[in-house]
């Protein structure tokens, strides 16, 4: 078979000249891809018009015409045209026509370009206000933003799927509840979501059940019917489904839901595709580091002698009591090898995502209106939740929250060159808002009822390894740290800004919002007693220009809030965004880079993709995250965490020379940090070839 030419071009990037890449060949490879298969699997048509018609008369769009006239239509194309984007990479550029560009139905010829994709999302977001879509326009255009996948593939299309990406909710301890949840499951599943479930309420291996002994299966049977349900309901067969489920360390059945992904283990216990988390209260963190008895509980024993589930005690508070309780059923482990445990699984599997429970509530605005559990699949979204009860035919359910958010993600390079951090932070939350807003899953009633409620959003932030390399910063380094505190609080201070003007322009507030501690003003204490200006001088110089918020314009903002409220109860969450990052050409997320220059296999070739903005000068910039200190990634994190009010997907890359008391110390660091998860755990051997960031 003959390699395609854009291919071996973008293979002799790989090809020294005078001992330097030829980065310029990924550019002529971009060229070729559009010349020789784009442009020719393109439809073509001779003007806008022709095609708007065609793409509504034949239900690939929604109606924009009945939101918008043609002229203002026009409008919106005319500004993303102007602009001359070009993808600064092969692989950015196949990422968008392999995975986002619309097709005809026979799936041979794109019907989109990216400008188009961009332009149907910014008419469909703007909802017939064309000053609105103009500005989204602009935001997306200038990559300064990038929604998240489903929103971005599917906003606009007349035949799609939902534009939300992530669902949680909790499962009862009765057949109801679990039935409930299987179904949810199946149902979120088949738009588009991911799926997470907190099982922690569930009796465990051996309780009671109608008061005979010994009679209930424990969690694992609900995780084999779960892993069949995501298989089964794969959106269209187009992906797979996905789903995680968190369990609490204290829980019973904690060896059992952390055996299932070990490699060895017997098929009928192994979990497969299924992800799996364990939330990890203080308390156990306290008893490892003293090596005192760790004693599991089971928790239907636990529900039966105080009538509250084990899951929503404070454990902190409960644990003496509930061992020293006879009538709740218990069996003593190590903590010590409880840690260990935990870091041989992640190390055969990468799982389990841990959830530092106390750390994520800490900090919690809304503590006093409910908690927060667990996490979702990517353990950045971290916001209260509440067991529904599923009764009987005739009597009525209880249907409380479940949790519903989407997401987004700025460029921080092309913010930054811009100096349009305000502007790209309240667009970015405007065009959230519209998603939260128009979403309506009614197919599961605990999620509507959380979207309905609290309007949550989860605006992150992409391209940070991209931005030091280019600007010659090591991610390791003291103004790496200085940076992150200022961007991060700024990001924070407008998307609080921007919150407030919503719910002042609609006259809503989240529900609740007057128990909450932005109410009470307490939230802004923290930025009300010191200022978070640059102290580096690199850092200075990547704000000049750029207005930073200071403690008078906090104490300003305090007021605002505690005068006219929040719209949103929750309002950043930093996901991994991989896929997304491509078509950015960025790095992925807040973490470090794995490959100064990334192999990608697709079918039968090989692909490279250069980091970006990378050249030989400032190659050594880009230094490999597994060659990294994780104690100084940890800490990086932990800046960033002081600003997100949820989450940050935080993965530990790890050489196999590291043991699993390496890995423990990474948690107890990680924890002690105030980082709210951990998200994989990712080995590799360590190498020759691995070590060249450290070989000058």
């Amino acid at each position: 078979m003959k390699v395609k030419n854009w291919i071996l071009l973008n293979n002799q990037v790989m090809v020294k000249k005078d001992d330097e890449f030829q980065f310029e060949k990924d550019k002529e490879a971009v060229r070729s891809y559009f010349l020789e298969y784009v442009n020719k699997n393109t439809v073509f048509f001779y003007t806008l018009k022709e095609k708007i018609d065609y793409l509504i008369e034949n239900n690939y769009y929604e109606n924009l015409l009945e939101w918008y006239s043609f002229d203002e239509i026009k409008e919106v194309y005319s500004l993303m045209y102007e602009k001359k984007f070009r993808f600064p990479s092969y692989i950015s550029a196949f990422k968008f026509f392999q995975n986002y560009a619309l097709r005809d139905d026979s799936g041979e010829k794109f019907l989109e370009r990216y400008e188009d994709r961009l332009a149907c999302a910014a008419l469909y977001l703007g909802r017939g206000d064309i000053n609105k879509a103009m500005e989204y326009a602009e935001l997306f255009i200038n990559q300064e933003y990038q929604p998240a996948t489903p929103t971005f593939l599917n906003a606009g299309k007349k035949r799609s799927g939902e534009l939300v990406s992530c669902f949680l909710d909790e499962i009862g301890d009765s057949l109801n509840g679990i039935g409930y949840g299987i179904n949810s499951s199946m149902k979120l599943s088949s738009i588009g979501g991911g799926v997470s479930l907190n099982l922690s309420k569930l009796r465990g291996r051996s309780e009671a059940i109608k008061g005979v002994e010994g009679r209930a299966s424990g969690v694992l049977p609900v995780m084999k019917l779960l892993e069949d349900v995501f298989s089964y309901a794969n959106q269209l067969g187009q992906r797979p489904g996905a789903g995680a489920v968190y369990l609490n360390v204290f829980h019973s059945d904690i060896e059992e839901f952390l055996d299932c992904k070990k490699i060895n283990v017997d098929e009928k216990v192994r979990i497969k595709s299924l992800s799996i988390g364990v939330v990890v209260p203080d308390k156990f963190m306290e008893l490892a580091k003293k090596d005192e008895p760790f004693y599991v509980f089971y928790p239907h024993t636990v529900f039966q002698a105080y009538g509250q589930y084990l899951d929503d005690m404070d454990i902190n508070v409960m644990y003496t009591e509930l061992v020293d309780n006879p009538k709740v059923r218990k069996k003593r482990l190590n903590a010590r090898l409880m840690l260990v445990k935990i870091a041989q699984t992640q190390k055969e599997s990468g799982y389990p995502y841990l959830f530092f429970k106390d750390n994520a509530n800490r900090g919690h605005a809304l503590k006093d209106i409910g908690e927060v559990k667990f996490s979702n699949l990517c353990t950045e979204i971290m916001q209260l939740s509440e067991v529904s009860e599923i009764n009987d035919y005739y009597e009525e359910d209880v249907i409380r929250r479940g949790i519903s958010c989407n997401l987004g993600s700025l460029n921080i390079v092309t913010v930054m060159d811009n100096k349009r951090i305000r502007e790209a932070v309240k667009t970015a939350i405007s065009s959230l808002t519209v998603v939260s807003d128009i979403s309506d899953i009614a197919i599961v009633p605990s999620i509507k009822k959380a979207n309905e409620e609290l309007h949550s959003v989860g605006l992150g932030a992409m391209n940070l390894h991209g931005l030091f390399a280019k600007n010659f910063i090591s991610y390791e380094s003291t103004e790496a740290l200085d940076f992150c505190n200022v961007f991060f609080m700024m990001m924070n201070f407008y998307s609080l800004e921007r919150s407030m003007e919503i719910a002042r322009e609609k006259g809503i507030v989240f529900k609740d919002f007057d128990k909450s501690e932005y109410a009470k003003g307490t939230y802004f204490d923290k930025y009300t007693g010191q200022d978070y200006l640059p102290k580096t001088d690199k850092v200075k110089e990547l704000f000049e220009g750029i207005g930073i918020p200071g403690i008078e314009e906090w104490k300003n903002l305090k007021e605002q809030v505690m005068q006219h409220g929040l719209y949103h109860a929750y309002r950043l969450a930093i996901a991994p965004n991989q896929s997304t990052s491509y078509i950015m050409s960025s790095t992925a997320s807040v973490m470090p880079a794995v490959d100064t220059i990334e192999v990608r296999e697709y079918g039968d070739s090989t692909s490279f993709y250069p980091m970006p903005y990378l050249t030989n000068d400032n190659y050594f910039f880009y230094k490999s995250a597994y060659d990294m200190d994780q104690m100084k990634v940890i800490r990086l994190i932990s800046v960033i965490q002081r600003h997100v009010d949820q989450g940050i997907s935080t993965i530990l890359h790890t050489k196999s020379s590291h043991t699993t008391r390496d890995l423990a110390r990474y948690y107890i660091y990680a924890h002690k940090a105030g980082l709210k998860s951990l998200y994989y755990t990712r080995t590799r051997k360590t190498t020759v070839e691995d070590c060249i960031s450290c070989s000058v």
